[in-house]
């Protein structure tokens, strides 16, 4: 049992370990998509399928672990090229901004998500 919280700073190993877990719940929700897209594909199914709480709660929590994976995965990116030594003084700018359109990007998707699936 966790008894002190020393440092809520990321790892190498956390944001590893984050992608992985992700990976595996969208794996599971592309299934369940990809079962029931093979079952039936009318408008009455889907509407009864996404009718349903939990799959209300499955599609929050896969499009969660889409924005976490996607932002971890575009972090990596963007600090390994955007940097002062391959743009000069300005990578130092354009890499902040550039993190900064994607998490704002990242937060209007999920707030979509949320508004279609829970509407």
């Amino acid at each position: 049992m966790v008894t002190s919280v020393k440092s809520f700073r990321r790892t190498g190993l956390s944001d590893w370990l984050i992608q992985r877990v992700t990976a595996l719940v969208l794996l599971a929700y592309f299934i369940v998509i990809a079962y029931h897209l093979l079952d039936s594909v009318d408008y009455t199914s889907w509407r009864l399928l996404f009718d349903q709480a939990w799959m209300k709660a499955f599609t929050l929590i896969a499009t969660l672990s889409l924005a976490a994976h996607s932002w971890i995965g575009l972090w990596s990116v963007l600090t390994d090229y955007l940097t002062e030594r391959l743009l000069g003084p300005k990578g130092n700018v354009i890499r902040p901004l550039c993190q900064l359109g994607v998490s704002l990007a990242l937060v209007g998707y999920v707030g979509w998500a949320i508004v279609i699936v829970w509407s």
